[in-house]
């Protein structure tokens, strides 16, 4: 059975930092690109950051938003991802979710979600 389950979400303050983490089973998480992904309330679900599966492993990418705020990391050894967040605003305030995805076969999974909130 696949399952990605996140974790680490909370309520923090502005300016304070928060990790997340997503343990993958059920597939081989070495072979899929990871992404975590976030939806506000009222917006669309949008990708936060990503990184790569085979061949090309280990290459991160972010949004804008993300970009020097945010690190995306992952261990295989231990089928986990993780988004390390930092300077956090209101704004990031959101649903956080992980997903599996593998190019060559175009199947992909998605968690259930770990809840931040920023706010003061």
């Amino acid at each position: 059975q696949v399952q990605l389950v996140e974790s680490g979400g909370g309520l923090v303050q502005p300016g304070e930092s928060l990790r997340l983490s997503c343990v993958a089973s059920g597939f081989i998480f070495s072979d899929y690109a990871m992404n975590w992904y976030r939806q506000a309330p009222g917006k669309e679900r949008e990708w936060v950051a990503g990184t790569t599966g085979p061949p090309t492993g280990g290459l991160t990418g972010y949004a804008d938003f993300a970009d020097g705020r945010f690190t995306i990391s992952r261990d295989n050894d231990k089928n986990t991802l993780y988004l390390h967040m930092s300077k956090l605003y209101p704004e990031d305030t959101a649903v956080y979710y992980c997903r599996a995805y593998r190019r060559a076969t175009g199947r992909e999974y998605w968690g259930r979600g770990t809840q931040v909130t920023v706010a003061s």
